[in-house]
């Protein structure tokens, strides 16, 4: 049984959205599979992810995780893909949207220059990025976010000296540049005029290449569902002026913002995994003998499927809405947020499910639903937990509400 394509159909895609994803699942079935991926050697995991990143870049896809010409990023065109490949292959789709997050806040708020330098390497393949926020000791809670970031005198060349520490960083280890969040100095934070807080004060955005002097792979990490991850360490890392991204004290926005686009995104490789998931457990079931029929023809069976079928139609629906809302520059932050939480959550239970109809094989190494067991577990914890969407949810509909009593 062949994997049904998705179609991407209106209101909320163009009719190119829906060629981008035929074309990609045609390209996608020929090139990876949902091969074993258990390995912990970093080394192989690292010349594996470059592989892909080649052909992502042959292939032309590439092309579409990071913009040119100073085009915006189209967010329903990075859904289609993240969709799309991770129906197909969980580290395909990691290794194409690394490309396109790692690189996000220079797309988003890069200099020209600095668009120049890196965005068309990142897009022929020959450049790998990674984004740093989050610390041991600041997940969830990005503002608490303790690495280090100093001014130099001229004396001492001008710049910034980073010190600190980063922890669970897709592609780390491996990539050649870093997106890096540090606090600036408390003197300086407090003298800086922005709208933040006093926690996210003098929090601001560098790019760090990986042979700068004093940027030290602390440790590889090893995951459940592997990629390239690493803890980092700055000791003493100077970098210029020009490495900043954005204003001093814009950091925790740019962060935020980012990932404002790239939520949608992630609800996306939810829809995708749980999609490859019912398919894995409707051939099983079709096939199974049952007490002298089907699995596929118990009562038990049709009303799981169903269940499974309702619960990632509502999570595709959540997520084109919240990309059509990105695309078109209305506020997407609570859609964007909706979707990424129902999309995970509704994922880990169609997969869950499908293991369950299975049964025993179904946890078996290297079968697909033992792999997607793995791979969708993450999704509720990456780019904001569900705990923390729910927290976003509730307070931009109780400001809604505020603003419009008050009007």
């Amino acid at each position: 049984m062949a994997l049904q394509q998705n179609e991407f159909s209106a209101p909320f895609w163009d009719a190119h959205h829906a060629n981008l994803g035929r074309q990609a699942a045609a390209w996608a079935s020929t090139v990876v599979h949902h091969a074993h991926r258990s390995s912990d050697d970093s080394g192989e995991m690292d010349n594996t992810c470059r592989q892909m990143v080649q052909k992502l870049a042959q292939a032309g896809w590439l092309q579409y995780a990071v913009p040119s010409n100073n085009k915006p990023l189209d967010v329903r065109a990075l859904c289609v893909l993240r969709q799309t490949f991770a129906q197909q292959n969980a580290l395909l789709d990691f290794v194409w949207v690394m490309q396109a997050l790692g690189a996000g806040p220079i797309s988003l708020f890069g200099s020209d220059t600095q668009r120049m330098q890196y965005l068309p390497r990142v897009a022929q393949g020959l450049a790998v990025p990674a984004f740093a926020l989050s610390e041991l000791h600041a997940g969830s809670d990005a503002a608490a976010l303790t690495c280090q970031a100093t001014r130099l005198s001229p004396a001492m060349g001008g710049g910034y000296e980073l010190n600190g520490e980063k922890a669970w960083v897709s592609n780390g280890g491996m990539a050649d540049f870093y997106i890096v969040f540090a606090r600036l100095e408390p003197a300086v934070a407090t003298s800086l005029k922005t709208q933040n807080t006093k926690r996210t004060a003098g929090i601001s955005a560098f790019i760090v290449d990986a042979n700068t002097p004093g940027l030290i792979i602390e440790q590889r990490v090893s995951l459940m569902s592997p990629h390239p991850m690493a803890h980092l360490r700055f000791d003493q890392c100077r970098i210029s002026t020009n490495q900043r991204i954005g204003a001093e004290g814009e950091g925790f926005a740019i962060a935020m913002c980012t990932l404002d686009v790239f939520r949608a995104s992630v609800a996306a490789a939810a829809v995708g995994m749980a999609r490859r998931a019912m398919h894995e457990a409707v051939s099983y079931a079709r096939q199974r003998p049952m007490s002298g029929q089907f699995l596929a023809d118990l009562a038990l069976t049709q009303a799981r499927i169903a269940t499974m079928a309702a619960q990632i139609q509502a999570a595709e629906l959540l997520m084109a809405q919240a990309a059509w809302l990105c695309d078109q520059g209305q506020p997407h932050t609570q859609a964007s947020a909706m979707a990424k939480w129902v999309a995970t959550e509704n994922a880990q239970k169609v997969v869950d499910a499908a293991v369950q109809m299975c049964g025993a094989r179904a946890v078996v190494a290297q079968h697909p639903l033992e792999q997607l067991y793995r791979d969708v577990r993450a999704l509720r914890i990456y780019e904001g937990a569900s705990e923390i969407q729910q927290l976003i949810i509730a307070r931009e509909l109780l400001r809604t509400v505020s603003d419009a009593e008050s009007n």
